[in-house]
């Protein structure tokens, strides 16, 4: 799969390229900020018009990487629809849904774009532990063994953005799974302040690199 192994606490882990985390011990496949629905949101809410394919292109690359691990567990790390409208699925897609969720355990954690429960079954949650992890949408002060999303990194790799895992000995922040979706560089104080130095970014793409985290230079 291309993945990096690495380690939260006691926590077996592998990023994989498309920017899903994987753990393998426990089956689960973990991904964050999908935000379907955001070309459908952007061409109603401000006209742009952007190719309507992305809901496809992020679904498939799902269905791909539950394909290639087997998961049992699957764990959205909230804002998986860009707003409450783009919650209201084609048919089509929720079909496709329905069919990756059936015969494994499927976890919604709440995120600050996500409309609430919706129609798809599985579990609705603010946060979930499993283990020595706790699962949430966004950082908490103090959490140790905590995997969230929220912030879409991202790093700077010979003159191009790559989308990227943030870990450190406390934490991990998952990049942005949607296909239509920004990002935060590393070097950003909102980022730079959260991570412990000596954490590292975890690149995505063709296979997943490690490397030191880019952070801001402070002033001489």
């Amino acid at each position: 799969m291309n993945g990096f192994n690495f380690h939260l606490g006691e926590a077996g882990l592998t990023a994989l390229p498309s920017g899903a985390l994987w753990w393998a011990s426990e089956g689960c496949l973990t991904v964050s900020d999908l935000h379907l629905g955001r070309s459908e949101r952007y061409a109603r809410r401000a006209g742009a018009l952007l190719p309507p394919y992305e809901v496809d292109e992020t679904l498939a690359r799902l269905d791909s990487d539950i394909a290639a691990t087997g998961a049992r567990t699957v764990i959205c790390l909230g804002d998986t629809f860009d707003d409450l409208q783009a919650a209201e699925l084609a048919e089509t897609h929720t079909l496709w849904l329905a069919r990756l969720m059936a015969g494994r355990r499927w976890v919604w954690i709440e995120g600050n774009h996500d409309p609430g429960p919706v129609d798809l079954g599985g579990e609705h949650r603010a946060e979930l532990v499993m283990g020595p992890l706790t699962f949430r949408h966004i950082v908490a002060e103090g959490a140790v063994g905590e995997v969230s999303g929220h912030y879409h990194p991202k790093a700077r790799i010979a003159g191009q953005a790559r989308r990227c895992f943030l870990v450190d000995t406390r934490r991990l922040i998952l990049p942005a799974y949607g296909t239509y979706t920004g990002g935060l560089y590393s070097d950003d104080p909102a980022l730079s302040d959260l991570m412990q130095p000596g954490a590292i970014a975890i690149l995505t793409g063709q296979a997943a690199r490690p490397m030191p985290m880019p952070r801001r230079k402070e002033p001489a």
